[in-house]
């Protein structure tokens, strides 16, 4: 299988999809966890195209799910981690480790 490198925003956009679960996890509630977690502010566009990055390298699906009740209420597009970005997940956590080993002291002392 071919070795996906992920982002920062999607590694970040995944996180929260897999924090959400396949049953909360759409665009709103993705920038919202993100903004939650991490501080940061990212635009619901922003995670629509990287969603459809994701989706293009196959290490997530979509569905769209049933409108909302209210008038004219459009249907919300939730998100699924598949295998091969639970993959792509745990190789970039162990990259990740593997780069900040060691580096506290020096991290700390500055």
């Amino acid at each position: 299988m071919k070795r996906q490198n992920l982002g920062e925003l999607e590694l970040l956009v995944m996180l929260a999809v897999m924090r959400l679960g396949e049953d909360e996890a759409y665009a709103v509630s993705i920038v919202d966890e993100i903004r939650q977690r991490t501080g940061r502010s990212v635009q619901r566009a922003t995670v629509y195209v990287t969603l459809q990055r994701l989706e293009n390298k196959g290490l997530v699906s979509t569905r769209l799910g049933d409108p909302l009740p209210e008038r004219g209420g459009k249907a919300r597009r939730y998100v699924r981690i598949e295998q091969p970005g639970v993959l792509a997940l745990r190789d970039a956590r162990r990259t990740l480790r593997s780069m900040w080993g060691g580096l506290e002291p020096t991290l700390e002392a500055s």
